[in-house]
């Protein structure tokens, strides 16, 4: 006979596993996996890979005429080559580019050496405003698709770090010299016109001191951080 009062309740929880609800739920875990790694192969297997000569100029401001070209406004030259990854599905790629940089610096005389310095001394001065570099900018790269006119003209954005690395030489002066590395951001935006011809801007905030003190100056002390604007023509094959 069944005593009377409440039913006791099991110490033990209630055990609901369901071989089958199991089952199906690995299945459901293992499909959306093989999906996922599907799209990712096929963007990868579709991604556009592309290469070729790049060439510029660099400006200390940035002018849509043709002051742009001006002698007083460039600050230096660039060419190499540039490559490209781009996935067309989702319009996302990184580009890099290897570039010899010739860079003329917009430093005023006043600011390094003083209103009081005699002619000679500026003239040391001018002889190291220049400075070659090989470049190594590399960019993540977003490509606003557009209907119909996308084979012909599509704009895009671009941003990423560069490293560069001093070519010329390193003395400026007994109290300066030029650093080894120069590290920047780039911001940039640009068009690729006929899929082959890329044109650019890119604005380049410097993130370290491209001169430094010799050790024991006492003197008056350089921001030599590099912020320029930089215009390219890229051919990609």
């Amino acid at each position: 006979m069944r005593p009377y009062g409440p039913r006791r309740r099991s110490v033990f929880p209630k055990n609901d596993y369901n071989p089958v609800t199991h089952n199906i739920m690995n299945l459901r875990k293992r499909f959306l996996a093989t999906l996922v790694a599907i799209v990712a192969i096929s963007g990868v297997a579709m991604a556009q890979f592309a290469i070729g000569p790049r060439v510029g100029i660099n400006v200390n401001s940035m002018r849509f005429d043709k002051s742009l070209f001006n002698s007083e406004n460039r600050a230096g030259f660039t060419g190499g080559v540039q490559a490209e990854f781009t996935i067309p599905v989702i319009n996302l790629g990184f580009d890099a580019s290897v570039m010899y940089v010739h860079r003329v610096n917009s430093a005023k005389q006043d600011m390094v050496l003083g209103g009081t310095t005699p002619p000679d001394e500026l003239t040391t001065y001018n002889s190291f405003k220049k400075r070659d570099y090989i470049e190594i900018p590399v960019n993540i790269k977003y490509k606003i698709g557009l209907p119909v006119i996308g084979k012909v003209f599509t704009p895009y954005i671009f941003t990423g770090p560069s490293f560069a690395f001093l070519a010329s030489k390193k003395a400026i002066s007994e109290a300066y010299k030029n650093k080894n590395v120069d590290i920047a951001w780039n911001f940039g935006v640009g068009v690729q016109l006929i899929q082959h011809l890329q044109i650019g801007a890119s604005y380049g905030l410097g993130l370290t001191n491209t001169i430094e003190t010799v050790s024991g100056w006492s003197g008056e002390k350089i921001d030599g951080k590099n912020k320029y604007w930089t215009v390219t023509a890229a051919w990609l094959f």
